[in-house]
């Protein structure tokens, strides 16, 4: 938690610097990148998924909103009905149909697969910009699908390829669920506190998964005592940095960015995953893995340096996410 205030600011009148733009961005690329393989070993350890990724955002809701009353005192949990409508809408998009999509599919999905299917949020976004009358650079436009080829590359050596069919498709409307939350976010007028947004947003998206996981069955299927401890550590990793700390700087970059220099956390997150495959699970890294994993470096670096042209200032706002 402390890590978390370190990277955003306390309110959200605080004008955005770059430094901490990059810093949101390095956690949201690195944390990102691990929580595949959490939520793998969540489900393997036999958790039910809704109700896993559940108890990980309301947990993490009710720990950030202690954490604010404490600090700041209960007056800045206050937020009105316009802000609460759009908490209760990022939330369902995000994470009860996103975040709740992979936690489902990955019972079958691959976690190395579960990161490139991800990867296609920036195409998603990019289809979003343009029906929306936007005209992206065409150096976008290449940084985008470099970025894509390589993940597709990372998919494609060498992994295990057993994922059902209705999980994948499950997948994949999740990612254009999270790409219309991300994309619209700015416009439904959220608390301008990013920590404020995240918590609201936790607490309703966890909610909404705890309806769906009753809607499926879930709870019939929880046996506490069968889950071993992984998979306990696991979720309690999910609530501490796949939530508190990455999480919120995602809501602080909606807030603070341009959308496609944000989305290319889905490029670097296979990347991520890849690697600690191999650091922790001792998987080999094959020749087209290390190059796949420079392809979407360079990818990565092309939307970066489109957007940094596209905005005069070093700093973009949140008017220049909607440019």
């Amino acid at each position: 938690m402390a890590a978390a205030s370190a990277v955003l600011p306390e309110t959200g009148t605080r004008t955005a610097s770059a430094a901490m733009i990059w810093s949101a961005l390095a956690v949201v690329y690195v944390v990102w990148g691990s929580t595949y393989l959490a939520i793998r070993i969540v489900v393997d350890a036999h958790i039910p998924p809704m109700l896993g990724m559940s108890s990980r955002f309301l947990v993490a809701a009710v720990l950030l909103a202690a954490f604010l009353a404490l600090k700041s005192g209960t007056a800045r949990l206050k937020i009105t009905r316009r802000e609460l409508a759009g908490s209760a809408v990022v939330g369902l998009l995000l994470l009860a149909f996103g975040n709740g999509a992979v936690a489902i599919a990955e019972q079958t999905v691959p976690s190395g697969l579960a990161a490139l299917l991800i990867a296609a949020v920036p195409l998603w976004l990019m289809l979003l910009r343009v029906g929306g009358g936007e005209r992206p650079r065409p150096l976008t436009w290449l940084g985008v699908l470099i970025g894509f080829g390589g993940a597709a590359l990372l998919g494609f050596s060498g992994g295990d390829t057993s994922a059902k069919p209705w999980s994948v498709g499950i997948l994949v409307i999740g990612t254009i669920s999270w790409a219309v939350g991300s994309r619209y976010s700015p416009r439904l007028g959220l608390p301008k506190d990013p920590l404020v947004a995240t918590l609201y947003e936790m607490l309703f998206g966890g909610t909404a998964m705890v309806l769906i996981g009753v809607l499926r069955g879930e709870p019939a299927r929880l046996h506490v005592g069968a889950i071993d401890t992984k998979g306990w550590l696991a979720l309690a990793y999910l609530i501490v940095f796949g939530s508190l700390l990455a999480y919120s700087a995602y809501s602080y970059l909606l807030a603070n960015a341009p959308i496609s220099l944000i989305g290319t956390y889905a490029y670097v997150n296979p990347v991520v995953a890849v690697f600690l495959g191999w650091l922790i699970l001792d998987e080999h890294v094959t020749t087209k893995i290390m190059l796949g994993g420079l392809v979407v470096v360079v990818g990565v670096a092309l939307v970066v340096t489109a957007e940094r042209r596209r905005t005069p200032s070093a700093v973009p706002n949140q008017d220049s996410s909607e440019k």
